[in-house]
């Protein structure tokens, strides 16, 4: 399945939408980020090719070249974006790290093993103070570092401000030059389900073609430079490479977001959509469910946000019907029209736009079709469709990795997502698909009965509306499903915050106010089912959060399923053995 028209041309290098930009529209704020005081810091097109021009210098005349990457610790700044670019306009690759290898992880295993594949020739980290452990860790003989804040002591490193000044060359304009759309750009290393994260290689051509998917389906930024706030991290293909270079690609403006979808970090999401109108806006369903309750509660917020809307989008997981209900309801109350609210799908192999959905929707969950360039095979699979992808934007592999890379592709060379999709209208479809689960999460109850994992965990996140963020599904080789629900702490105190307010959350979970709330809702799971590879039959509210270091939790915050279930055979246990904290439909 493909689209009839061929693809737009593109550029060669994402570095010449610089060179255009900085030329067409120097003084336009490229990007901004709130400074400790609160107010915006921005940085302009021209004083960011500058920058760029300075930083390449400076790699080139410390020895960098493609084999001797830049590994980037940093969460999402200016001073990040402007490192990751100054290394791809001389044509050395970067590599943007989940911060919880650094910040989260206690031993540092997989920063250790993501280092030992990469070998960086630089180390770049905002605050050497914040990442000095990490830095510790993996910080080698013949590796430079630079921060743009030493620790109090002193440290080591040489400040960004230093590297700034560095006089641009003519080696950084040859370099420049002889970049083409076969030159890696970066690696984004994705979180992977056993063992070391792997090195998704990522050309040029890949992010270049990706954006010409990007601005066909999106035609509204065609319309003026489009403007995000936006706090999804750049480690990860979504914002990293999807947002990120987006608004390079068109010329507009990205405001960093520190905030998160979390009870606190929402906050300042909040204070950001309350100065800055976006055009177009990412959100994961979580994050969306606290901003219509906040735009609920404040017109002036709501107003900011739409007003200039042209589109929602959603990923990371499937949005309730609730919240869709309530964003739609919003947006037509503000602007007095439909806001586009769309999903889609793609990976870190794929760009990662590769199916969107451009229809207005009823209701969550269809994530479109196949974006123009791009070849969508389906391929049964037990009762399923495997999704397998081939075009320019796809990956031509992992760093260091042949086997897995091989592994990846199939014998016509389409790239073999994992994913299953079920069509929307299976007389036509154009009508786009749903997702219909990871074919690896898939298995049988001990009847032979097969369990699409992906459908089901959907369902259930969604029928208990908010109470869960999460659930792995259990029952392999079982005779029925139970599940281990990951509780959204937030919303299980709001059952009852006055006699709730001091108590852990195992205390909340074990108290009888919360258990009578999930057996209700699992009661109605239960009797919802159409059969038993549906029928949730017992549940398990866990007061220990996935742990990153086990692997049970991906730096994207997404849970391994397997993972789960491989550490915690207590717990899988119990859910058929009665014990007492076991809730039963």
């Amino acid at each position: 399945m493909e689209q009839t028209e061929p693809l737009d041309s593109y550029p060669e290098k994402m570095t010449d939408c610089l060179l255009r930009w900085a030329e067409e529209q120097p003084e336009r704020t490229y990007l901004a980020r709130r400074v400790k005081g609160g107010e915006w810091r921005e940085i302009n097109y021209r004083d960011a090719l500058a920058a760029v021009r300075s930083i390449g210098s400076y790699l080139l005349s410390i020895g960098l070249d493609a084999s001797r990457p830049v590994l980037i610790l940093s969460e999402n700044s200016i001073e990040h974006a402007l490192m990751a670019l100054g290394a791809q306009y001389v044509g050395i690759p970067s590599a943007a790290v989940s911060p919880a290898y650094s910040l989260i992880s206690s031993d540092h295993g997989k920063l250790s093993d993501l280092v030992a594949n990469l070998q960086p020739g630089l180390v770049f980290a905002d605050e050497g103070e914040k990442f000095a452990a990490a830095i510790k860790a993996i910080l080698k003989p013949g590796m430079h570092l630079v921060v743009c804040e030493r620790e109090p002591s002193g440290g080591d490193g040489v400040l960004f401000d230093d590297v700034l000044a560095t006089a641009a060359t003519q080696e950084a304009e040859d370099a420049c030059r002889a970049v083409n759309a076969d030159t890696v750009a970066k690696y984004l290393f994705t979180s992977g389900s056993t063992g070391s994260p792997k090195g998704v290689i990522n050309t040029q051509r890949m992010m270049t073609s990706n954006q010409a998917m990007v601005a066909d389906c999106y035609t509204f930024l065609r319309d003026g430079p489009p403007v995000v706030v936006d706090w999804a991290p750049w480690n990860h293909t979504a914002s990293g490479n999807k947002v990120f270079n987006m608004i390079l690609y068109h010329g507009g403006t990205f405001y960093i977001d520190d905030g998160k979808p979390t009870p606190v970090g929402i906050q300042e999401t909040i204070r950001n959509l309350k100065e800055i109108s976006p055009s177009w806006y990412f959100n994961v369903p979580v994050g969306y469910d606290m901003l219509a309750k906040a735009f609920e509660a404040d017109d002036a917020l709501c107003a900011s946000f739409f007003r200039n809307l042209s589109m929602m989008m959603y990923a990371g997981a499937g949005m309730a019907q609730h919240t869709w209900d309530k964003l739609k309801q919003l947006a037509r109350k503000t602007t007095g029209h439909d806001v586009l609210l769309a999903a889609g799908l793609g990976a870190t192999e794929t760009a990662p736009f590769a199916l969107m959905c451009m229809e207005a929707q009823d209701s969550a969950g269809n994530i479109g079709v196949p974006s123009r360039g791009l070849v969508l095979k389906l391929v049964p699979n037990e009762d399923k469709l495997e999704a397998r992808l081939k075009g320019p934007s796809i990956t031509p592999g992992y760093l260091n990795d042949a086997e897995q890379t091989q592994k990846a592709f199939d014998e016509e060379g389409f790239y073999c997502l994992g994913d299953a999709l079920r069509p929307a209208d299976p007389e036509d479809f154009t009508k786009g698909f749903f997702f219909d689960g990871r074919i690896a999460e898939n298995f049988k109850l001990s009847t032979g009965t097969w369990v699409a994992v992906g459908a089901l965990r959907a369902g259930f996140i969604d029928h208990f509306s908010g109470l869960v963020k999460d659930v792995v599904i259990v029952g392999e080789n079982r005779h029925y499903l139970a599940a281990l629900a990951i509780p959204h702490e937030q919303h299980v105190r709001e059952l009852a915050s006055d006699h709730f307010e001091g108590k852990s959350l195992a205390e909340v979970l074990d108290s009888d106010i919360a258990r009578a709330a999930f057996q209700e809702k699992l009661t109605g799971f239960a009797k919802s089912a159409t059969g038993s590879s549906t029928r949730i039959m017992s549940m398990i509210a866990m007061a220990e959060p996935p742990d990153l270091d086990k692997g049970e939790v991906t730096d994207k915050g997404s849970i391994n399923q397997r993972a789960v279930l491989r550490n915690r055979p207590e717990l899988v246990d119990a859910l058929y053995d009665g014990r007492p904290d076991v809730i039963e439909a």
